[in-house]
């Protein structure tokens, strides 16, 4: 079976998207950001042959003009927590990835990478710089409730939801950053 990662993201919508961002840049320059980050992540993740890629956009049914044809799957209601669990139980078999769609350093190689992890651990993070994390790649070995009492959206995420794999072998990848604030985007910049 083909490993497979599936990219979080929100619909390409103004008004909608990276709003910790706009609140510093405004809502177009930051759906600008968030299309420019989520078009180049598609694009290099659908063009490797080594994984399938699966996007699962939300809200559910949105529509939105793609660089590539992907197949999707429904995101669902709850928190992220509660959202990455019913991604990754639709690939239980398997090995899943499941990336977000705001780090504009993320590609292909890091998706590679973790699935390579897999061959060694249970699961594989790439810790983001602000406490969260940006991938999570899972093998069939998983505990029951992954991403269970998970504080999402702040420094304590990723922390939290290493308390769930406590049992299990973990790998990390490089960090990178997230780009939620002015902040962030102007450090980004000046690299």
């Amino acid at each position: 079976m083909k490993d497979t990662v599936v990219v979080f993201a929100r619909a390409p919508r103004l008004g909608t998207v990276k709003r910790r961002l706009a609140r510093d840049i405004g809502d177009r320059a930051a759906l600008r950001f968030h299309q420019a980050t989520l078009h180049r992540l598609l694009r290099a993740l659908a063009a490797d042959r080594r994984f399938r890629t699966v996007l699962a956009l939300t809200p559910d049914h949105a529509c939105a003009r793609l660089p590539v044809r992907l197949p999707r799957i429904p995101q669902g209601g709850g928190d992220v927590g509660r959202r990455m669990h019913r991604a990754c139980r639709r690939f239980a078999r398997g090995r899943v990835a499941i990336i977000g769609s705001d780090i504009p350093d993320a590609g292909a190689a890091d998706v590679s990478a973790a699935f390579r992890a897999l061959g060694r651990v249970d699961a594989a993070f790439g810790p983001a710089l602000d406490g969260g994390y940006w991938l999570v790649a899972l093998g069939p070995r998983r505990p029951a409730r992954p991403f269970a009492a998970a504080r999402w959206s702040t420094p304590h995420a990723l922390a939290d939801t290493l308390i769930n794999f406590a049992a299990r072998s973990v790998a990390m990848l490089r960090p990178l950053q997230d780009v939620d604030t002015a902040a962030d985007l102007n450090a980004l910049r000046t690299r």
